[in-house]
């Protein structure tokens, strides 16, 4: 059995997807090739550069030996050689793990079925390169059966679906892009990049070549200004793309996003939680009768419970945004806290008398009033996330 070294067994990049949280992390590329977005701050500091073929077929390899250590390992300590909990015990032990061996022997425990590539656009490299990176993991790893990327749509805009073709063929199963907004203005303010049209030919091109599509909507990118024609421009393009998954990721900012020096000099209003759920009710009300999931599966969402396959989910999902708005004010504060502070998941957990305590406790303690002193938490809190 192979020592495990101090170094990195495998490179990792900083993000990924939440719904990606049980896959092995696999490093195409190092950063954004755009990274000029005004609300993202994520490689800020981080120059692209595409990794060679040869550097991550050898992570590959690293990690395959590391599996076969693992086994051994299991068997050594009389686990039969499976790879479950009480081998992560045994190498939680050993002196020098990296961060990297660790996840991967988290994954190797966890059936190794999914793999992420990273950074933010992986599939900028010429297709035949990430071809064959990926029928190389499926040599090493004969479990994996659902490989994802992130990929920009300025990317996918400008590769023919035969590339994404080839892809399929080699194992790539499903493609994040983020949408954030379907309104040229909101785009252009954001410092985007790319334009609807972009989004439209990205979305067709991957549809087109058999691609699960899984988009991301920004609530709140348009600030107040932009509020309306930012849910009604987005919910046309999403409609026109048909995705099979629409994520919602609420816009937040850092005091190092642009967006933020910008609100700071008066050019962009942040808007309150309360006029983002509304324009998430009318994005939702505008979408045309897609065949597509939505999802809210982050903490900047404030309500979890939209969610639902559309269009049949359509009337309960706006439900659950009224049940929300349908709230006094006091109790949208209380509710707004809860949720930041991670004590609350639904309007409903209010009705806990364990969880409201901890909620009015944290009230006073925060001297949040009204919503005005919420707004102004919010900022902080939601920061801290990203």
């Amino acid at each position: 059995m192979n020592s495990q070294p101090s170094l990195e067994l495998i490179e990792q990049g900083p993000i990924r997807p939440p719904s990606e949280a049980g896959s092995l992390f696999l490093r195409l590329t190092r950063g954004c090739p755009w990274n000029r977005c005004a609300f993202c701050g994520t490689y800020r500091g981080i120059r692209y550069s595409p990794r060679s073929v040869d550097d991550v077929i050898a992570d590959i390899d690293r990690a395959a030996d590391w599996s076969g250590d693992l086994r051994s390992m299991s068997a050594a300590a009389g686990f039969g050689g499976a790879l479950d909990g009480r081998i992560l015990g045994e190498v939680s032990g050993l002196p020098g793990l990296s961060r990297s061996a660790w996840d991967v022997a988290v994954w190797s425990c966890s059936g190794e079925g999914t793999v992420f590539l990273q950074d933010a656009d992986a599939l900028a490299l010429p297709a035949r390169d990430v071809a064959g990176i990926l029928r190389h993991l499926k040599e090493r790893f004969p479990s994996v059966s659902r490989v994802t990327s992130y990929c920009r749509s300025r990317t996918a805009s400008r590769k023919d679906p035969d590339e994404f073709r080839l892809l399929a063929e080699a194992g790539l199963r499903r493609v994040h892009v983020g949408l954030e907004s379907g309104s040229d203005a909101v785009l252009a303010m954001a410092s985007k990049g790319v334009t609807s049209a972009d989004h439209l030919e990205a979305g067709a091109n991957l549809k087109a070549a058999g691609l699960s599509l899984c988009v991301y909507v920004m609530p709140g990118l348009g600030g107040r200004k932009l509020s309306r024609e930012h849910a009604v421009e987005t919910a046309r393009v999403v409609g026109e793309i048909d995705p099979d998954f629409i994520r919602l990721r609420t816009l937040a900012v850092a005091p190092t996003h642009d967006l933020m020096r910008r609100a700071g000099e008066g050019g962009f209003e942040i808007q309150s939680d309360d006029e983002t759920i509304r324009e998430i009710r009318l994005f939702i009300e505008s979408l045309p009768d897609v065949r597509s999931e939505i999802v809210s599966d982050h903490i900047l969402n404030l309500l979890e419970g939209v969610e639902g396959r559309l269009p049949e989910d359509r009337g309960s999902i706006i439900n659950a945004i009224d049940s929300y708005l349908g709230l006094d004010e006091d109790e949208r504060v209380r509710f707004r806290l809860g949720r930041r502070l991670g004590i609350l998941r639904l309007p409903s957990d209010l009705r806990n008398p364990v969880a409201a305590a901890q909620v009015d406790f944290a009230r006073r303690t925060l001297c949040v009033p009204d919503s005005a002193a919420m707004d102004r938490l919010c900022l902080d809190l939601t920061a801290r996330f990203i």
